[in-house]
């Protein structure tokens, strides 16, 4: 596929005996990370902060920040770190986890986030249940949720007026087809 003018092969994964996905995974891409960065940030609304779930978020986040010169970005964890203190919690079930999951907001990142314009981004939208959860997390600390953006936007998130993407992700059948 053709994402933020650079091409790259995906590996088919199933996730049921009729339902592929493809493996979009920007870990270790600098060059692709770097231009999906640039890309969404042409297409960002104003912000304070960026959020974004971990893992395959976060190298996006980064590169989001770093390039529009911000000092900070919120993660939410998938698991509470001894350096959290009063944290806050939203469940999840993603479609690329089998078991159900807590994502995790420091206490002290919470308040730094109340009353600020937050920006939720990710690598790959699909089901939307991963960014309900760190939408969770935003209103609970406090947080104006100012807009949702991801790389690519799979299944019935490609029809959401809701969230901003580079491109879109088909599923395929276990022939390899595009749905």
């Amino acid at each position: 596929m053709t994402v933020a003018g650079l091409e790259r092969a995906l590996p088919l994964c199933p996730i049921s005996d009729e339902l592929y996905i493809g493996a979009f995974v920007i870990f270790g891409d600098v060059e692709l990370t770097s231009a999906c960065a640039s890309e969404l940030l042409k297409r960002a609304p104003e912000y304070d902060y960026i959020i974004t779930a971990e893992s395959k978020g976060i190298p996006l986040a980064h590169e989001m920040a770093r390039q529009h010169g911000d000092d900070f970005y919120f993660l939410a964890r998938k698991s509470v770190k001894l350096y959290m203190k009063d944290p806050l919690s939203a469940e999840v079930q993603s479609i690329t986890t089998a078991a159900r999951q807590t994502l995790y907001l420091d206490g002290e990142h919470a308040k730094k986030m109340a009353g600020k314009r937050i920006l939720i981004v990710d690598d790959v939208i699909s089901t939307g249940e991963s960014l309900k959860a760190v939408e969770r997390l935003v209103e609970k600390a406090g947080g104006v949720i100012c807009g949702r953006m991801a790389i690519l936007a799979e299944g019935d998130a490609q029809s959401r007026e809701d969230i901003l993407y580079l491109e879109k992700l088909p599923l395929f059948d276990k022939s390899g087809k595009a749905l």
